[in-house]
């Protein structure tokens, strides 16, 4: 019998329960309507036991062999993706192959089955919850759900070790008008491989946030997702009918025929919504009054250059290159990272390719050696950590500048706060040119230096540093994070975070109206430029240059073409001067 046979067999089976509405985080957007099919995992509490002395090699031998085990699995994966599988997959992938062989997970595993004769099984989860909090306790988000790979690695690893296989399988009988919906407790890279090809529309989770790989993986696919739902997994069975509402972060269970009725009609509209704005790929982004608006993309991979250029970007406006040094037990090497680089530059033909620097924590260092700081938000961190580290510095420095003979390159340095930053980088670019100098290795002449703002210092004391710069980038999530003192995943304070908070645009627009009197460019890279329903408001704010999620660019340019930015202009110029709470909404009329 086939899963969905199961599905509604189980249906058939019991009575239908009363409708019930979950709340999570919507992170891809779009309405399914469907049946659950429950993902099981592998837990984490697994047995815990010492061995004797004489088990010792033996158990050993064990672990490895299933890391190897999962590792060659991992990598017949990859080598034997289809060509209609999301392009994120193969990197994601990737870096679970490489966790599998990171000496901070296997080595350090196996010397706690040698030292304290630990059982397989607890030593790879012992580890595990080291890397985790270590991940946990790092500053910028991105790197902080990361901690999600380890999990997700180990609990691989547990099934081979186990024999068994936690992921099911769907198949394609049963009635083939019926779409799925999976709901987990996370996803995996290597679940999205055995979900390819069955009939799901749309993803449910535990956990996860907006950078988790369902997120990342849902966005690519254009598939509604929630995550963050807590225990949806629990909740839920097997043949439940479910509507989920990408847009708004709910789930709804046994809906009424009612709420079919509607989110049905939703579910037209949103298709109806989506090729219309695909009409808007390539007409210009330019408001009702005239003023043209510069939309660039914001990407991890270096394959998400292809994405941003089939949504119509005129450039990346931030490429993370951490991604580049993350899950893994060495550095990457400068013919790596150049071939990264300039790979994105050559997809982009010609466009501004904006490079931000290393941007890591203080709370581990990427040899692999875990230190402790007392606040990592407030520590060594970005180009803190870049100056600490000259000849890291220096090796990604001469990638960027040898990717630079490809197309438009722009670097831009996170975490600044002060001036002295800036001259050490322009003396640290100056040193990387005169080795390219020495080898007879190319680079452009002319490659711009910015900031990211978004310590509060610098938004405050603006124009010294605009003066010294040629274009800033403002990074919301951090601006607003540091300038109301709200860690938005502390979920005990998270409700606090606030965008349109007087301060938080106070600081945005100060940056904005320096680069006007300087006369350089100034950009929102956060998450504030790719939410259509603030544009109106970063339009009256001044801004100019958006970056954004490559899957946000269409409406968001929506928004510009049917704005008039003067107006939009004077109304928020009146609300600041009054100190007034700005309701976006309002900006609508």
């Amino acid at each position: 019998m086939t899963n969905l046979a199961k599905v509604n067999n189980t249906l058939a089976e019991r009575a239908v329960g009363p409708m019930m509405c979950l709340y999570g985080q919507g992170v891809a957007r779009g309405y399914a309507i469907g049946r659950v099919v429950v993902m099981g995992a592998t837990a984490l509490e697994v047995a815990h036991y010492r061995i004797g002395k004489d088990s010792v090699e033996s158990e050993k031998l064990r672990l490895s062999q299933a890391l190897k085990a999962t590792q060659l699995e991992m990598q017949d994966m990859a080598d034997t993706l289809p060509d209609d599988a999301p392009r994120e997959l193969a990197a994601l992938l990737s870096v679970h192959g490489m966790l599998l062989s990171d000496p901070l997970l296997a080595d350090q595993a196996l010397s706690l089955i040698e030292h304290k004769h630990y059982n397989a099984e607890w030593a790879l989860t012992t580890q595990g919850q080291i890397l985790g909090e270590q991940f946990a306790a790092m500053e910028d988000e991105y790197l902080r759900e990361r901690g999600s790979d380890v999990r997700q690695v180990i609990e691989r690893v547990l099934t081979v070790l186990s024999g068994s296989c936690s992921i099911m399988s769907l198949d394609h009988d049963g009635n083939q008008d019926e779409p799925l919906i999976v709901v987990a407790h996370d996803i995996s890279p290597a679940d999205m491989i055995r979900l390819r090809g069955a009939r799901f529309a749309g993803f449910a989770t535990d956990l996860g946030g907006t950078t988790s790989h369902t997120a990342i993986v849902a966005r690519s696919m254009g598939v509604p997702a929630v995550v963050a739902l807590g225990h949806v997994r629990h909740l839920v069975r097997d043949g439940d009918m479910v509507i989920l509402d990408g847009a708004h972060g709910t789930i709804l269970v046994n809906p009424s025929e009612a709420a079919l009725q509607e989110y049905r009609r939703l579910q037209q509209a949103y298709r109806d919504e989506r090729a219309e704005l695909a009409l808007l790929k390539d007409v210009p982004a330019e408001t009702l009054d005239g003023i043209p608006i510069t939309l660039h993309a914001n990407i991890e991979l270096p394959d998400e250059a292809e994405l941003a250029m089939a949504n119509g970007a005129k450039g990346i406006g931030l490429f993370r290159s951490e991604f580049l040094f993350m899950g893994r037990a060495d550095l990457p090497s400068e013919e790596e990272q150049y071939l990264a680089y300039s790979s994105v530059v050559r997809t982009m033909q010609g466009r501004p390719v904006t490079i931000r620097t290393l941007d890591i924590g203080a709370d581990k260092t990427l040899d692999g050696e875990a230190t402790v700081a007392t606040n990592p938000a407030l520590g060594q961190r970005a180009i803190r950590y870049c100056l600490a580290h000259p000849d890291l510095f220096a090796t990604q420095l001469r990638a960027i500048l040898r990717a630079s003979v490809h197309g438009k390159v722009r670097i831009l340095i996170p975490m600044i706060a002060h001036i002295h930053e800036i001259v050490a980088t322009r003396a640290a670019i100056a040193s990387a040119r005169r080795e390219l100098d020495a080898r007879g290795q190319a680079y452009a002449q002319d490659i711009e230096l910015g900031a990211m703002v978004e310590v509060p210092a610098i938004a405050i004391a603006i124009e010294p540093f605009a003066a010294a710069l040629d274009f800033l980038s403002i990074g919301t999530n951090d601006l607003i994070q540091y300038t109301l003192a709200i860690d938005r995943a502390d979920n005990e304070v998270s409700a606090l975070y606030d965008p349109l908070h007087p301060a938080v645009l106070r600081l945005i627009a100060n940056t904005i109206n320096a680069g006007v009197r300087v006369g350089i460019p100034v950009a929102v890279c956060g998450e504030m430029a790719g939410d259509a329903h603030l544009t109106r408001l970063l339009l009256g704010l001044g801004l100019t240059e958006f970056s954004m999620h490559p899957q946000q660019l269409l409406d968001v340019k929506r928004e510009i073409r049917g704005a008039h930015s003067n107006a939009l202009r004077n109304k928020v110029a009146n609300a600041l001067n009054r100190a007034q709470v700005i309701d976006p909404a309002e900006l609508n009329h």
